[in-house]
């Protein structure tokens, strides 16, 4: 088993984190001023585990305190507006954890429109838009394993102390 310092931290059962629509810890109010940003990210990090209980199969998720390269982590994303007026169409950017290959296809959420990054999330593209360089520095097509970052646009408004769950998979290195 696996038990990296900073890999635990990043998998821990449950990791709280405040981030931006976009980056950077704050937001523009109506004035123009920055002001603290009311969306609060809360990062589930979870495995499968499978058994056999009275003769059927049962899949439960746990959670990923302790993983092994191949192990399929499942993220869950609780996006709570702490806010007290509702956030129009919120966006929500997440890194892939260091040591962990994106899933590709895997990142889901109702009413988002799902992009990525390859160069630490200075620019985002649909997967089908996304290049970078060869061994020789030319554009090829990017792969889900060169994604490092993860953008949900959600397509509703997002209520005064309401959540909006998103999803992804990735795998241990």
């Amino acid at each position: 088993m696996i038990h990296h310092p900073r890999l635990a931290a990043v998998l821990g059962a449950v990791v709280s984190l405040w981030l931006a629509p976009i980056a950077g810890g704050q937001a523009p109010s109506p004035s123009g001023d920055m002001a603290p940003n009311p969306l609060e990210i809360k990062s589930i990090a979870e495995v499968e585990s499978r058994s056999i209980v009275n003769g059927r199969a049962v899949v439960k998720l746990i959670p990923a305190d302790r993983v092994v390269p191949g192990d399929r982590v499942i993220y869950t994303l609780e996006v709570r507006n702490t806010g007290t007026t509702t956030l129009d169409a919120p966006t929500v950017t997440f890194p892939i954890p260091e040591h962990m290959h994106y899933v590709a296809d895997s990142a889901v959420g109702p009413g988002a429109d799902v992009s990525y990054s390859v160069d630490g999330g200075h620019r985002f593209e649909r997967a089908d838009n996304l290049q970078t360089p060869d061994v020789q520095g030319r554009p090829r097509p990017a792969v889900a394993a060169d994604y490092t970052d993860i953008r949900w646009q959600l397509k509703n408004s997002l209520k005064a102390n309401s959540v909006a769950f998103v999803r992804f998979r990735a795998v241990v290195k």
